[in-house]
């Protein structure tokens, strides 16, 4: 099989240049954090009235468990993995070419906030010399948001709403109802962490959006569901191309800006909004992902809402998301249809986990 992906041979820059541009992302995530709370705020102040906002069970709307896989669920979409649908991935199985999906993980790649990548190796060697063959030995040491940073797929622990007054733990609310009180631990997720999760081995589609436009989006940019089925038609799909389980990537260019201007790639991003969720959901996909670091639109044009697409997708239906993808050796060999492949790592009660997921055309 061939590989095509990142290079491990990116130099590292020295931590003190990320310092300034660290300072400018987190300003610029607190800015449109901000905006977006103002903006609710208004509209707290204008009243939130409506039949449709009265009548509503939660912040996002009615109910959502429990989960059509049970009330004891931790696995969500990831159900839908099984032999049937290996079969079927394998069936997109044309050249045996091997497309690797993730970014090298580095101190300078573009950061969420204030998380950091420090990555140290403690003493060269780390150990030895033992036995008359001399051996020595290399270990490192990491200090990172393990799940939530390059790379990234976000678990059903990840993102929750509150459904009553803010400090009551059993009305913050995950996947399948579970609550912060059920869940909460200093030690990790005591519900829903990673460790859950079925590894995937199931059909994926790439849908080109910059393709369709024939140039990148732009930061604020809400791809909807008349571009994600103009996009299939284009590459010679509908959307019947994608079926229940299957994953899906979306390519809006944003990843072009990896390391080339982390600054202009943390400031925002084009990406999915509300309605275009909605849709991959009713399709019963079991993830989604994008190149860019959060799926969806940001800032979002509706500025009441923040990641309402991460609601709606991780907590309503348990869809897992892949952010920060690289589907650019992807798409330059117009591989639309591909096999899947990734399993995240077992970390118990973690939120998410890195790694690098395999596409197999």
């Amino acid at each position: 099989m061939g590989y095509e992906g990142d290079g491990h041979d990116a130099p590292v820059r020295h931590r003190a240049e990320n310092i300034v541009a660290d300072e400018k992302v987190a300003a610029s995530r607190r800015g449109f954090l901000k905006s977006a709370g103002l903006g609710l705020a208004g509209a707290t102040l204008a009243g939130l009235s409506g039949t449709a906002a009265q009548a509503a069970e939660t912040p996002i709307g009615d109910k959502w468990w429990p989960s059509k896989w049970g009330a004891e669920d931790q696995a969500g979409a990831s159900n839908h993995m099984g032999p049937q649908k290996t079969l079927e991935a394998v069936q997109n199985i044309k050249t045996g070419k091997v497309h690797s999906l993730g970014h090298v993980y580095e101190a300078d790649m573009p950061l969420f906030g204030q998380r950091v990548f420090a990555l140290r190796t403690p003493g060269m060697p780390t150990g030895g010399t033992f036995g008359d063959n001399k051996i020595i030995w290399n270990d490192e040491f990491l200090a990172t948001e393990i799940g939530q940073v390059g790379t990234q797929f976000d678990g059903l622990g990840h993102i929750g709403v509150v459904t009553g007054e803010p400090g009551d733990h059993t009305e913050k609310r995950l996947y399948n109802g579970v609550t912060m009180a059920e869940a909460a631990s200093p030690y990790g997720l005591k519900k829903l962490g990673i460790e859950h999760v079925k590894p995937f081995f199931t059909p994926g589609v790439l849908i080109d959006v910059m393709g369709l436009k024939g140039a990148m989006l732009e930061a604020g940019t809400e791809i909807t569901v008349a571009d994600l089925e103009a996009a299939l038609e284009r590459q010679g799909l509908s959307g019947d191309a994608i079926r229940p389980g299957d994953v899906v990537v979306i390519r809006s260019g944003w990843g072009l800006l990896w390391k080339e201007d982390n600054e202009r790639y943390n400031s925002g991003e084009p990406g999915i909004g509300l309605e275009a969720a909605r849709y991959l959901a009713e399709k019963q996909v079991s993830l989604v992902g994008a190149d860019c670091w959060g799926v969806e639109v940001v800032p979002n044009p509706d500025s009441t809402q923040v990641f309402p697409a991460h609601q709606e997708l991780l907590v309503r239906h348990g869809i897992y998301l892949h952010e920060n993808l690289n589907l650019e050796s992807l798409t330059a060999d117009a591989s639309w249809r591909f096999a899947y492949i990734f399993a995240p790592l077992p970390i118990k009660g973690a939120t998410g986990s890195p790694g690098n997921p395999l596409a197999v055309t």
